[in-house]
């Protein structure tokens, strides 16, 4: 789970749908490093990242790369579950062979339109395409095409496709609760872009306000963040940005294409009982106004410092510092995955053109 985005949420979200309780494994630094390559983020991080996903009920750090029966047996787990695609071991074997055999595996559909890959590619070319008014430019597409892939490959897992936002993702995602009486309303506002441990250490904050807290996120658009931020921010564009917050537990809900300023209508309209920021700098309106002058006009607004001083910007840098190491390691990844595939294939087809087995 490094750099969890709204496909692991997704995948996390189906299979808590298939059981009762949600134990997520994930794996330690190391492990990682020898099997995929250098994680962006650390292990306490995604230990922490994973367990602020809504449908986890419990997290086991430093879990086995392979997931053995022996795993299963000792946190009382029927079955595991895993995406569509797969993931292979350092010297190219299926990491969920055993509990596949014992028949012990569920599988649950990978989301179309995001993977880590792209991720990567759309913060190392800086360009704009991936942002939800803008067509994707030839220059982008070849390169995310290409973005480390092996000579001759092109795998049905690794490569990129445009996320397509529909009414029953936001559905499946959303918590569907009005604020109850006796809940206290907090809105926040930003841009939530790549949702990472920075924001997650700040809306527990956020959350940790009230007794019965309701807290309402306001997603800027695209172009107002781009405004603000400069480069090519936002990373993820704000249909893939609204899924991501969704997923949080500590968000009841997400105003889509808030405005920039925190205006009286907005306020008024979701009863808002207290606005808090971050202690990240506030950009003044397009008028030179402060976004915030309402709240602060009203006594409600609130300054809270997460304690985490981690940034998009931050990761940006991680990930071009480790720039050759992550093309080499999806290179590597996606020539390990075309193999197991071309020996499934030939396992299928037996020289006589008969065909077995189960894959």
């Amino acid at each position: 789970y490094d750099m969890v985005h709204y496909g692991h949420s997704n995948q996390l979200r189906q299979a808590r749908a298939m059981g009762d309780y949600l134990i997520v494994g994930v794996h330690t630094d190391e492990e990682i490093s020898k099997h995929k390559g250098p994680p962006v983020f650390t292990q306490e991080e995604r230990y922490k990242m994973v367990q602020a996903i809504k449908w986890v009920d419990e997290v086991v750090p430093a879990a086995p790369y392979v997931t053995t029966l022996e795993t299963l047996d000792k946190y009382n787990c029927d079955f595991c579950v895993h995406g569509n695609d797969i993931t292979l071991t350092v010297d190219g074997r299926d990491t969920y062979e055993e509990v596949k055999q014992a028949g012990r595996y569920r599988e649950c559909k990978r989301t179309q339109g995001v993977s880590t890959t792209d991720l990567v590619g759309r913060m190392l070319l800086v360009t704009k395409a991936h942002h939800s008014s803008q067509e994707m430019s030839s220059e982008y597409r070849e390169y995310a095409d290409s973005f480390g892939k092996c000579p001759g490959g092109r795998n049905p897992w690794t490569g990129v496709s445009q996320f397509l936002q529909t009414s029953q993702k936001i559905i499946q995602f959303a918590s569907g609760k009005e604020p109850q009486p006796g809940e206290t309303v907090i809105y926040v506002a930003g841009a939530f872009d790549l949702f990472h441990i920075g924001h997650v250490d700040f809306l527990e904050k956020v959350h940790r306000l009230a007794d019965r807290p309701y807290i309402i996120a306001g997603l800027h658009f695209d172009q107002e963040v781009n405004h603000y931020k400069g480069k090519n921010y936002p990373i993820m564009n704000l249909h893939e940005r609204t899924l991501s917050v969704l997923a949080c537990r500590y968000v009841s809900e997400v105003v889509i294409g808030a405005p920039y300023a925190v205006t009286a209508e907005l306020l008024s309209h979701f009863k808002v009982d207290l606005v808090c920021h971050g202690k990240t700098e506030i950009v003044p309106d397009r008028d030179g106004s402060d976004p915030y002058q309402e709240p602060k006009r009203r006594g409600i607004f609130c300054q809270i410092d997460s304690g985490n001083d981690l940034t998009t910007d931050l990761i940006v840098q991680r990930i071009i510092k480790n720039r050759l190491e992550y093309e080499a390691r999806n290179q590597k990844k996606e020539a390990k995955e075309l193999a197991f595939l071309e020996a499934m294939r030939r396992q299928e087809v037996q020289p006589s053109g008969e065909k077995y087995g189960n894959f």
